[in-house]
């Protein structure tokens, strides 16, 4: 023992008469302060990495993977600073919205800055129509209650450095829990740090903090961890988790064998939109995640059908882009984007699995799919027809591509089903799109990514010629789709079909008003009544007050619209009303209104194992 340590003693003597070696750091240290909140801002602290250049440059991104669009996220930080070892400042120069170069580099010790959230600065103008960053995307500071951290709003990169890891450290209150798909390594209830290989992948992990409400199951090997904020407490994860445990089931069942992450976290933020709060509404994928925002107004029918949309397809984005992507979204710049030519993937064949799984588990009919796929047709062609798929997604920052953008979840689901119906068809019925997806994810992965140019001739080799030449016709070239032909194909053709209306819209225009300083819902008094009404003896002017026993109002009006859609002829119904004053009930059977619509239906049953294979294979 004496030994040992003599020797290790000499070998410490000698070390230290060798020359001293500067140790080079290879690391990113953010650390971010939900404590010390100013001003509705946080203060974020940096420490870079060794620099061995006399200059540096700092970006926040300009836009993130997903949003398609240039938001600028460096216009929510001011205050921007950098530090020697000593204290001292470092010039700073800014170049651009989201950039800043840093002179005398090599002394640089740390930056600081404060950032303000997205959130307070939506206008609800709509989407492509204003500067707002689209609220799943965004960022949310309200001091001790909740923080939005959707972490490319908060951390931004060194110029050489992406690919550098990084260590973040969040402190927080300690009545606060963050919830990510990352795995918290400091068990203190104040401070959390969380570890990834590179930016990208910090940016690919949002974190909510809010009150801890949230609930986990499993779904086979995989962890879902669901956290919702909810401002004044109307709805809790527990109310969201039974529908959303069974629809997740439903998706792994369909994809089957295909891989998928071990933990996924689900963060839903319910605005209030009476205030100045998000107002973009939907979801945002990420590789183990979803940031989901929704009206908190919304009622809890409504909002779990938004939901099993939304958050589906977001789901769906494991396959595309986050497992079979190009070199384009491999290697993102956050500040010059170049952008891959295939979204009509990305976003398409991810619309059609949310449509697809839904029909294939039983979740909706065969022929309410068949009204999803006939409205996407519809809303398609009310886009540019003709232009080229691929050049609208390679040119998607820019007129008049952008305006398109929104195709990629119409047409760009009806090429997925295009594509599903020729595959079907070609091998019997035994393959379809999502054979090709899961040998194109083991083709490729999440660590290779494929070349733009090259993906169509790689889907031929995987599946027939006859893709190729849609791919290169339709999807690559400037012709519209005959959708009857392909529909033709699994016995489906176009018809005029007599479907059920909703009791309280005809189309777009609804049949109802809501008196905001009552609540109260009324029926509109010049609107001409439809049978549902007449058949009860509804009059113009009448409120609603209560349908079987359950009241409504402005806090719950989507209930009861999105609610009638499940209503059936012939089915008891008591209404509630108040007219001149005096409340009275209505009772009787429903009579649902009926409207002609262009749609389609089944009509050869000679294609019916091969539509089965299709809808339910």
């Amino acid at each position: 023992m004496k030994k040992i340590i003599l020797t290790l003693a000499l070998v410490g003597m000698f070390w230290s008469c060798k020359p001293t070696q500067t140790s080079v750091k290879n690391e990113v240290d953010v650390t971010i302060d939900l404590v010390n909140v100013k001003d509705d801002k946080v203060m974020v602290t940096t420490v870079p990495p060794t620099i061995t250049t006399e200059t540096v440059t700092f970006h926040i991104p300009k836009t993130v993977p997903g949003t398609y669009s240039e938001d600028d996220y460096g216009r929510f930080i001011e205050g921007f600073k950098a530090f020697d070892a000593k204290g001292n400042t470092l010039s700073v120069g800014k170049i651009d919205e989201n950039s800043y170069t840093i002179s005398d580099a090599k002394k640089l010790a740390k930056i600081t800055y404060w950032v303000n959230d997205t959130f307070d600065t939506e206008t609800g103008a709509g989407f492509g129509n204003s500067e707002d960053v689209f609220s799943p995307a965004g960022t949310n500071i309200k001091a001790g209650e909740n923080f939005m951290l959707n972490t490319h709003g908060f951390v931004g990169y060194f110029d050489e450095k992406t690919e550098t890891p990084y260590k973040l450290v969040v402190q927080h209150p300690d009545n606060l829990l963050g919830v990510s798909a990352m795995n918290d390594a400091d068990n203190s209830d104040t401070s959390d740090l969380f570890t990834t290989t590179r930016y990208a992948s910090l940016v690919e992990n949002p974190i909510m903090y809010s009150k801890p409400d949230f609930t986990e199951f499993m779904v086979d090997d995989m962890k879902i961890i669901i956290s919702v904020y909810s401002p004044t407490g109307k709805y809790t994860a527990k109310d969201i988790t039974p529908n959303m445990e069974n629809m997740m089931k439903a998706q792994k069942r369909f994809l089957g064998k295909m891989n998928t992450t071990k933990k996924y976290a689900i963060l839903l933020y319910l605005s209030d939109v009476r205030a100045q709060d998000a107002k973009g509404f939907g979801a945002l994928e990420h590789p183990t995640s979803t940031t989901v925002v929704m009206p908190e107004m919304m009622g809890l029918e409504m909002l779990q059908e938004q939901l099993k949309d939304v958050v589906s397809h977001e789901f769906f984005h494991i396959v595309t882009p986050l497992t079979v992507h190009s070199n384009e979204i491999q290697y993102f710049d956050f500040n010059q984007p170049q952008m891959s030519e295939h979204l009509w993937m990305y976003e398409g064949v991810t619309e059609y699995f949310a449509n697809l799984f839904q029909v294939n588990q039983g979740l909706i009919t065969e022929d309410e799919f068949f009204e999803r796929m006939s409205q996407k047709i519809l809303q398609s062609k009310q886009m540019d027809d003709k232009m080229s798929f691929t050049k609208m997604s390679k040119n998607v920052f820019e007129q008049p591509y952008k305006d398109q953008y929104v195709n990629v979840y119409q047409k760009g689901a009806l090429i997925a089903m295009c594509v599903d119906i020729i595959i079907r068809e070609k091998s019997n019925g035994e393959r379809g799109i999502l054979d090709l997806m899961n040998k194109l994810s083991k083709e490729y992965g999440t660590t290779k990514a494929f070349k733009d140019n090259e993906l169509f001739a790689k889907i031929t080799a995987l599946t027939y010629p006859e893709v190729g030449a849609f791919l290169n016709k339709y999807v690559a070239g400037e012709t519209p789709i005959p959708y009857d032909e392909y529909f033709a194909k699994m016995g489906v053709t176009e018809a005029t079909l007599q479907i059920d209306g909703n009791p309280f819209l005809k189309g777009q225009v609804p049949y109802i008003t809501v008196d905001p300083s009552t609540k109260e819902i009324k029926i509109l008094p010049n609107i001409e009544l439809n049978a549902f009404m007449t058949s009860l003896g509804i009059k113009n002017g009448d409120i609603i007050k209560a349908v079987d026993g359950k009241e409504y109002n402005l806090d719950n009006v989507y209930d009861l619209v999105l609610g009638s859609m499940n209503w059936k002829d012939g089915d008891d119904i008591a209404v509630t009303i108040k007219r001149d004053g005096k409340e009275q009930v209505l009772k009787g059977k429903i009579t649902l209104p009926k409207e002609s619509k262009e749609g389609y239906q089944v009509t050869d049953e000679s294609k019916k194992a091969l539509r089965e294979a299709w809808l339910k294979g």
